[in-house]
Protein backbone atom coordinates (compact mmCIF):
# COMPACT_ATOMS: atom_id res chain seq x y z
CA UNK A 1 0.00 0.00 0.00
CA UNK A 2 1.21 3.74 -0.72
CA UNK A 3 2.37 5.58 2.09
CA UNK A 4 0.20 8.65 2.32
CA UNK A 5 2.19 11.75 2.26
CA UNK A 6 0.68 15.78 2.46
CA UNK A 7 3.12 18.52 1.68
CA UNK A 8 3.85 21.50 3.62
CA UNK A 9 3.71 24.21 1.41
CA UNK A 10 1.54 25.08 -2.03
CA UNK A 11 2.16 27.03 -4.95
CA UNK A 12 6.13 26.86 -6.22
CA UNK A 13 7.83 23.85 -5.06
CA UNK A 14 4.56 21.91 -3.19
CA UNK A 15 2.61 21.87 -6.39
CA UNK A 16 5.56 20.71 -8.23
CA UNK A 17 6.57 18.07 -5.79
CA UNK A 18 2.68 17.23 -6.09
CA UNK A 19 2.74 16.45 -10.06
CA UNK A 20 6.50 14.15 -9.75
CA UNK A 21 4.90 12.00 -7.56
CA UNK A 22 1.50 11.76 -9.25
CA UNK A 23 3.69 11.30 -12.34
CA UNK A 24 6.13 8.46 -11.03
CA UNK A 25 2.82 7.09 -9.53
CA UNK A 26 1.84 6.61 -13.53
CA UNK A 27 5.06 4.98 -13.91
CA UNK A 28 4.47 2.37 -11.99
CA UNK A 29 6.43 3.91 -8.84
CA UNK A 30 3.50 3.36 -6.15
CA UNK A 31 5.77 4.10 -3.13
CA UNK A 32 3.48 7.22 -2.67
CA UNK A 33 0.04 8.66 -2.83
CA UNK A 34 -0.24 12.67 -1.82
CA UNK A 35 -3.06 13.49 0.14
CA UNK A 36 -2.94 17.20 -0.02
CA UNK A 37 -1.38 20.25 1.40
CA UNK A 38 -0.94 21.87 4.58
CA UNK A 39 -0.79 25.44 3.90
CA UNK A 40 -1.07 28.67 5.84
CA UNK A 41 -2.45 30.94 3.12
CA UNK A 42 -4.73 28.31 1.23
CA UNK A 43 -8.55 27.62 2.24
CA UNK A 44 -10.08 24.44 3.14
CA UNK A 45 -10.95 22.94 -0.24
CA UNK A 46 -9.13 24.25 -2.47
CA UNK A 47 -7.28 22.84 -5.18
CA UNK A 48 -3.61 23.68 -5.98
CA UNK A 49 -2.90 22.40 -9.39
CA UNK A 50 -5.28 19.59 -8.82
CA UNK A 51 -3.88 18.71 -5.05
CA UNK A 52 -6.47 19.48 -2.55
CA UNK A 53 -5.85 21.79 0.90
CA UNK A 54 -6.45 20.10 4.29
CA UNK A 55 -6.01 23.03 6.33
CA UNK A 56 -3.26 24.95 8.02
CA UNK A 57 -0.06 24.17 9.27
CA UNK A 58 0.38 23.81 12.74
CA UNK A 59 2.10 21.38 15.08
CA UNK A 60 -1.71 20.02 16.26
CA UNK A 61 -2.27 19.22 12.40
CA UNK A 62 0.72 18.25 11.80
CA UNK A 63 0.59 15.59 14.89
CA UNK A 64 -3.48 14.50 14.57
CA UNK A 65 -2.64 13.62 10.84
CA UNK A 66 1.11 11.95 11.87
CA UNK A 67 -0.89 10.00 14.65
CA UNK A 68 -3.14 8.41 11.39
CA UNK A 69 -0.32 6.77 9.81
CA UNK A 70 0.72 10.12 7.22
CA UNK A 71 4.11 11.56 6.46
CA UNK A 72 5.59 14.58 5.21
CA UNK A 73 7.06 16.56 2.93
CA UNK A 74 8.35 20.12 4.16
CA UNK A 75 8.60 22.04 0.49
CA UNK A 76 8.90 25.50 2.13
CA UNK A 77 12.28 27.15 0.72
CA UNK A 78 13.00 30.64 0.45
CA UNK A 79 15.51 32.65 -0.68
CA UNK A 80 16.44 35.42 1.90
CA UNK A 81 14.40 33.43 4.40
CA UNK A 82 15.53 29.79 4.69
CA UNK A 83 16.71 30.69 8.26
CA UNK A 84 12.84 31.35 9.35
CA UNK A 85 11.77 28.62 7.16
CA UNK A 86 14.35 26.02 9.44
CA UNK A 87 12.54 27.58 12.57
CA UNK A 88 9.05 26.91 10.82
CA UNK A 89 9.86 23.25 10.51
CA UNK A 90 10.94 22.76 14.10
CA UNK A 91 8.08 24.92 15.62
CA UNK A 92 5.74 22.35 14.20
CA UNK A 93 7.16 19.47 15.99
CA UNK A 94 8.96 17.93 12.91
CA UNK A 95 11.46 15.37 13.16
CA UNK A 96 13.20 13.10 10.14
CA UNK A 97 11.17 10.13 11.11
CA UNK A 98 7.65 11.89 10.59
CA UNK A 99 9.22 12.68 6.56
CA UNK A 100 9.42 10.74 3.69
CA UNK A 101 12.52 11.28 0.71
CA UNK A 102 10.87 11.37 -2.85
CA UNK A 103 13.38 9.84 -6.15
CA UNK A 104 11.72 10.34 -9.05
CA UNK A 105 12.07 7.38 -11.22
CA UNK A 106 13.59 9.20 -14.03
CA UNK A 107 17.23 10.37 -11.96
CA UNK A 108 19.83 8.96 -11.53
CA UNK A 109 20.98 8.37 -7.83
CA UNK A 110 24.43 6.39 -7.63
CA UNK A 111 23.84 3.11 -5.43
CA UNK A 112 26.65 4.51 -2.79
CA UNK A 113 25.34 8.13 -2.61
CA UNK A 114 23.38 8.69 1.24
CA UNK A 115 19.89 10.36 0.99
CA UNK A 116 18.62 11.48 4.95
CA UNK A 117 14.87 12.42 5.77
CA UNK A 118 12.73 14.84 3.86
CA UNK A 119 14.89 15.04 0.53
CA UNK A 120 13.03 15.95 -2.70
CA UNK A 121 15.29 14.70 -6.01
CA UNK A 122 13.09 15.85 -8.96
CA UNK A 123 12.99 13.94 -12.71
CA UNK A 124 15.84 13.75 -14.81
CA UNK A 125 18.25 14.67 -11.98
CA UNK A 126 22.42 13.10 -11.66
CA UNK A 127 23.88 12.73 -8.49
CA UNK A 128 27.18 10.89 -9.04
CA UNK A 129 28.98 8.89 -6.14
CA UNK A 130 29.91 9.27 -2.66
CA UNK A 131 27.70 12.17 -2.57
CA UNK A 132 25.50 12.75 0.61
CA UNK A 133 22.57 14.69 0.12
CA UNK A 134 21.40 16.32 3.82
CA UNK A 135 17.96 16.57 5.73
CA UNK A 136 15.23 18.24 4.03
CA UNK A 137 17.29 18.96 0.34
CA UNK A 138 15.25 19.88 -2.53
CA UNK A 139 17.27 19.04 -6.01
CA UNK A 140 15.07 20.39 -9.23
CA UNK A 141 14.79 19.18 -12.51
CA UNK A 142 17.39 18.33 -14.20
CA UNK A 143 19.95 19.21 -11.83
CA UNK A 144 23.54 17.44 -11.64
CA UNK A 145 25.26 16.76 -8.61
CA UNK A 146 28.96 15.84 -8.83
CA UNK A 147 30.48 12.74 -6.75
CA UNK A 148 31.60 13.61 -3.19
CA UNK A 149 29.96 15.91 -2.64
CA UNK A 150 27.49 16.76 0.35
CA UNK A 151 24.72 19.10 0.08
CA UNK A 152 23.64 21.45 3.52
CA UNK A 153 20.64 20.65 5.33
CA UNK A 154 17.47 22.62 3.60
CA UNK A 155 19.41 23.36 0.96
CA UNK A 156 17.77 24.41 -2.25
CA UNK A 157 19.66 22.91 -5.71
CA UNK A 158 17.43 24.71 -8.81
CA UNK A 159 16.46 23.49 -12.17
CA UNK A 160 19.53 22.56 -14.48
CA UNK A 161 21.99 23.79 -11.66
CA UNK A 162 25.49 21.83 -12.12
CA UNK A 163 27.22 20.96 -9.13
CA UNK A 164 31.03 20.13 -9.49
CA UNK A 165 32.49 17.19 -6.78
CA UNK A 166 33.59 17.74 -3.71
CA UNK A 167 31.81 20.65 -3.12
CA UNK A 168 30.63 21.47 1.11
CA UNK A 169 27.26 23.40 0.50
CA UNK A 170 26.23 24.96 3.84
CA UNK A 171 22.80 24.94 5.65
CA UNK A 172 19.85 26.60 4.23
CA UNK A 173 22.22 27.19 0.62
CA UNK A 174 20.79 28.03 -2.74
CA UNK A 175 22.15 27.19 -5.84
CA UNK A 176 20.02 28.99 -8.72
CA UNK A 177 19.07 28.36 -12.01
CA UNK A 178 21.62 26.85 -14.09
CA UNK A 179 23.89 28.09 -11.78
CA UNK A 180 27.45 26.25 -12.14
CA UNK A 181 29.64 25.86 -8.94
CA UNK A 182 33.36 24.22 -9.45
CA UNK A 183 34.86 21.48 -7.96
CA UNK A 184 36.34 21.58 -4.24
CA UNK A 185 34.61 24.66 -3.39
CA UNK A 186 32.60 25.43 -0.16
CA UNK A 187 29.28 27.91 -0.07
CA UNK A 188 28.25 29.18 3.55
CA UNK A 189 25.05 28.74 5.07
CA UNK A 190 22.24 30.37 4.06
CA UNK A 191 24.15 31.88 1.41
CA UNK A 192 22.92 32.13 -2.33
CA UNK A 193 24.83 31.25 -5.76
CA UNK A 194 22.10 33.49 -8.24
CA UNK A 195 20.72 31.91 -11.33
CA UNK A 196 23.37 31.53 -14.11
CA UNK A 197 26.38 32.04 -12.47
CA UNK A 198 29.65 30.34 -12.55
CA UNK A 199 31.41 30.08 -8.93
CA UNK A 200 34.95 29.53 -8.94
CA UNK A 201 35.90 30.80 -5.10
CA UNK A 202 34.30 29.99 -1.80
CA UNK A 203 31.38 31.65 -0.31
CA UNK A 204 31.37 32.80 3.27
CA UNK A 205 27.85 32.36 5.45
CA UNK A 206 25.18 34.80 4.12
CA UNK A 207 26.36 35.75 1.30
CA UNK A 208 24.65 35.98 -2.61
CA UNK A 209 27.05 35.60 -5.15
CA UNK A 210 26.41 36.48 -8.90
CA UNK A 211 27.29 36.36 -12.39
CA UNK A 212 30.31 34.67 -14.63
CA UNK A 213 32.62 34.42 -12.72
CA UNK A 214 30.48 35.04 -9.60
CA UNK A 215 31.22 37.72 -7.33
CA UNK A 216 29.48 39.27 -4.00
CA UNK A 217 26.39 40.68 -4.17
CA UNK A 218 25.25 41.84 -0.72
CA UNK A 219 24.66 39.86 2.85
CA UNK A 220 21.54 37.49 2.09
CA UNK A 221 18.97 38.70 5.20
Amino acid sequence: MAQKVIIIGGKGSGTVIAEAIKDAAKRGYNDYAVEGFLNDTGKVGESLDGTMVLGKHSKETIGKYYDNGYKFIFSLHRIGGEERMISLFYELGLSPDMLVSFVHPTAYVAPNVVIEAGVVIMPYVMISSAAHILLNTLIMTGATIGHNTCTGEFSHIASQAVVGAYIKMGKGSNIGLNATVLEYLSIGDYSVVGMGGVLTKNVPNRQIWVGNPSHFLRISE
